[in-house]
């Protein structure tokens, strides 16, 4: 537990520092100075983009497409440094820095944190590149994956990565165990929350190992299971982020269904429990499409959309954008290298890795060139339908105030005889004036 307790402490952290560190960035910057061509600076310059993924594959295409980048502009850069910060720490690292007077030239940000990035005035506006840079194709890209990055008419980061999130079944497990193989059921209209709770209690039961695991939410990350609650089109808070919709119906049948398969269908780990399902520890798992890479080849596997909920089957997606931090010693160049490395050739190559925001790109054929793992009829299945009509996990501009409020309330429904009304009805309590009036 003490790791919990750490967490909560980082988060805490975090909601305290973010608000101010933007605005301090955005007045100390200028932000509404418009970013255009990059002027020749007097000599080349070194830039700085922060991300938090430490995968040597991921690094290395990131770095082939930067000395390319170099090697057609000697005259505006002298190399792109990509500083790896640690996933659980990035946002609090990140806003430190800005904090600090050290904005990095480019970083990564989270979806939960955009409308508070996006809102500061820390980001510059991209719109003005990228739809100005000779063959960029700005019109490929698909509007939905662009809103959570928007204001009136600006568009302050582009959405890198657009990846839904799926069941990887370790299907050796489902057939040891005599369970009906979920393709089958998505096949046959029966793919639904209730059977992939059986299949994975009786699996668990027979494996000795678990059944089905909401990857990354460890009882701490609660915005995770939107891929959960999606499917009864639940929601934290109205769309407009002014009202707790923790107390309506959805929301309490949903999170009752997760207790649930929890405490009494043994279908799922309870507090305290790690299981991996890339180590075979589990006979299913909800996670991005991008996670994988993870597989090693040491389990027969299958990936298949989001069950179907009450509401219907549901799309949720993970977004991750790259902004252009205004208080970064040159917007002008950092934008022009963003509008490099993410036109169309680019994009088609950081799909082995992120699904991108472009219409060309979306289809089972391309991706799966990109992806050899995958199969264009999974990835037609699970990405290119999976973006389609999807909502991102919750985001809000007082998100890192509100995650940490939520995430200590949510404690007392993790034990076996929770009251899930009661729970639910003092997080909206509790998180009620945080939300914008």
């Amino acid at each position: 537990m003490s790791a919990h307790r750490t967490r909560g402490r980082r988060t805490a952290g975090t909601a305290a520092v973010l608000g101010t560190a933007l605005a301090l960035t955005a007045c100390a910057s200028g932000a509404d100075a418009p970013v255009g061509e990059p002027d020749t600076p007097d000599e080349p310059v070194e830039l700085r983009m922060t991300v938090w993924t430490a995968d040597e594959a991921q690094l290395g295409l990131f770095r082939s497409i930067a000395d390319a980048y170099v090697a057609e502009n000697p005259e505006l850069v002298s190399g792109v440094t990509f500083e790896t910060i640690p996933f659980d720490d990035y946002t609090t690292a990140l806003t430190t820095q800005l904090a600090g007077g050290n904005a990095p030239d480019l970083a990564w940000v989270f979806e939960s944190n955009a409308p508070e990035f996006v809102s500061s005035g820390a980001l510059v506006d991209l719109r003005p590149v990228l739809e100005d840079t000779e063959g960029y194709a700005f019109d490929d890209l698909v509007p939905s994956a662009l809103t959570l990055w928007e204001e009136g008419d600006g568009l302050y980061a582009y959405p890198f990565s657009t990846s839904p999130f799926a069941v990887f079944v370790n299907t050796d497990q489902i057939s040891a165990a005599g369970q009906p193989d979920p393709a089958d059921l998505v096949a046959d209209g029966g793919w639904t929350f209730d059977a992939a709770r059986d299949i994975a209690a009786a699996t668990a039961k027979d494996s000795g190992k678990q059944g089905l695991v909401v990857r990354d939410f460890d009882y701490q990350t609660w915005e995770n299971l939107a891929t959960v609650w999606s499917g009864w089109q639940a929601a934290p808070w109205s769309a407009d982020g002014t009202q707790c919709t923790f107390t309506e119906p959805a929301m309490v049948d949903a999170l009752t269904w997760f207790h649930d398969a929890v405490f009494d269908d043994g279908a799922m780990p309870g507090p305290g429990t790690t299981a991996d399902f890339f180590a075979g520890d589990a006979a299913m798992t909800i996670t991005q499409i991008s996670r994988a890479s993870a597989l090693d080849g040491s389990f027969g596997w299958d990936v298949v959309p989001l069950p179907a909920g009450p509401a219907g089957p549901q799309n949720v997606v993970g977004q991750a954008g790259v902004g252009v931090f205004a208080a970064g010693e040159h917007p002008d160049v950092a934008a022009d290298f963003l509008a490099y490395f993410t036109n169309a050739e680019n994009a088609e190559r950081l799909a082995a890795y992120f699904p991108p925001p472009r219409q060309s790109l979306l289809d089972g054929e391309t991706l799966g060139d990109a992806n050899p793992l995958l199969s264009a009829e999974q990835l037609e299945a699970v990405v290119v339908d999976g973006v389609q009509d999807a909502v991102t996990k919750p985001a809000h501009r007082n998100f890192a105030q509100l995650s940490e409020t939520v995430r200590a309330e949510l404690d007392a429904l993790w034990v076996p005889d929770a009251d899930v009304e009661a729970v639910l009805a003092d997080t909206c309590a509790a998180v009620t004036p945080l939300l914008e009036d």
